[in-house]
């Protein structure tokens, strides 16, 4: 082996006088760089994305929801509540009642989804990155508070103390719609979400909102954390199918489901996409070594009358095409972990410097690059790099081994 390595560095270094092999060479050796770079720093993009929808997106939206297919809600709720939270799948359960309504402050109208919430026990630590402090305590000290998004605050222009209206449709027993209610509620803060999100939602207390929708429970609905969302289907169906009564069930994937399937797709894209580039600059690898067998037929051919046998051969030629293929991978691996982690940073210095914005908060849940590096993509990455450059140095091997010493000494 270490006489291999040995002929194999002696073969590159011969080959660097060569400036067409030994562009070809760097023109691999880039590409796979290139490529390792560009796949594991995309890949920690989509982590980013997928984190925050996470932390972000499904702190406000609940996993899953169970509701009263009738206006006298969900009955003998606290009791069914404590019963939920022996199943270890769930984190916590927590009554709500949903209204949806027009907004309505000095003559303008915007349509608005309220929840109301029991807010005495709700934990605020999920609402920290939507919700100050000061507008959480300003919202739990008043019954007629409300949080709105900061998309209707500033459409309206409203200001903390603003008295506001909601108009909620009424409908009877045999669906016809009466004069809607009106529910009169004074603005105790933001709720900053992201997105389209910011332009319609709210928060209201439980009871409130339970007296305006006609919810004689007092709670419409439940509304379900799980420990881990992405099982928010399969739990929240066998909640539902064993439930007391007749309920609707919903869980995120269905409202918000769309976010997640494109951060997959993407991800999968960009994986097949940036394997495929590394695999053409692989390609380079095999012409690069193709060349260097032909070159060298004549040494190959000494190498072997002197008693060189054939898995010497091989082995020179594939060490010599792992060369370039580990030194690509080494420097694309080393500046993308580099980078990755300060993607968020960097994009924000660029769009300092260029006075523009990426992502805008107007249109998607962030406003910002989000990027998390996880060692599994690093690994993956390179492990799938090292096994195209040793399947690119096979070919080239096997055609220097079938050098033969007489005709290529005669030639």
């Amino acid at each position: 082996m270490r006489l291999a390595w040995q002929l194999a560095r002696r073969f590159r270094q011969a080959k660097q006088k060569n400036r067409y092999i030994s562009f070809i060479s760097f023109s691999s050796t880039f590409g796979i760089g290139l490529g390792c770079f560009v796949l594991i720093t995309l890949l920690s993009v989509m982590n980013g994305f997928e984190r925050e929808l996470t932390q972000r997106i499904l702190t406000v939206i609940p996993h899953g929801e169970l509701y009263s297919t009738s206006s006298e809600g969900i009955d003998n709720w606290p009791s069914i509540i404590n019963q939920l939270q022996q199943n270890e799948q769930l984190e916590s359960v927590e009554p709500y009642t949903k209204i949806t309504g027009m907004l309505q402050h000095k003559g303008a109208l915007k349509p608005v989804e309220l929840t109301g919430l029991a807010v005495s026990s709700v934990d605020y630590s999920h609402w920290q990155q939507q919700i100050t402090s000061d507008d959480w305590h300003r919202f739990r000290q008043s019954h007629d508070s409300v949080l709105l998004g900061q998309g209707l605050i500033e459409k309206f222009g409203l200001k903390i103390g603003d008295n506001i209206a909601v108009l909620v449709p009424v409908t009877t027993e045999n669906m016809a719609f009466k004069a809607p209610e009106l529910v009169k509620l004074t603005l105790a803060g933001s709720l900053t979400i992201g997105g389209e999100l910011d332009n319609y939602l709210g928060l209201m207390h439980l009871s409130k909102a339970s007296k305006a929708a006609a919810i004689k429970s007092g709670a419409q609905g439940l509304r379900f954390r799980l420990h881990d969302p992405y099982q928010a289907k399969t739990i929240m169906r066998e909640i539902g199918y064993n439930f007391s009564q007749a309920v609707y069930m919903s869980d995120w994937t269905r409202t918000q489901g769309y976010l997640y399937n494109d951060i997959k797709l993407v991800r999968t894209m960009v994986y097949i996409v940036l394997t495929l580039v590394i695999a053409v600059a692989c390609f380079n690898i095999v012409s690069t070594l193709v060349m260097s067998v032909r070159e060298k037929r004549a040494a190959i051919a000494i190498l072997k009358t002197m008693g060189a046998h054939d898995g010497l051969i091989r082995q020179a030629f594939i060490l010599q095409g792992l060369m370039n293929g580990i030194i690509g991978i080494a420097v694309g691996t080393l500046l993308a972990v580099i980078i990755a982690p300060n993607l968020a940073a960097i994009v924000k210095a660029i769009e300092a410097l260029f006075n523009t914005e990426i992502l805008s908060g107007d249109i998607y849940f962030i406003n910002f690059l989000p990027s998390h590096l996880q060692f599994t993509d690093v690994v993956l990455t390179v492990g799938v790099a090292l096994f195209l450059v040793v399947l690119s140095t096979l070919y080239p091997a096997r055609k220097a081994v079938k050098v033969a010493p007489a005709s290529a000494l005669n030639g």
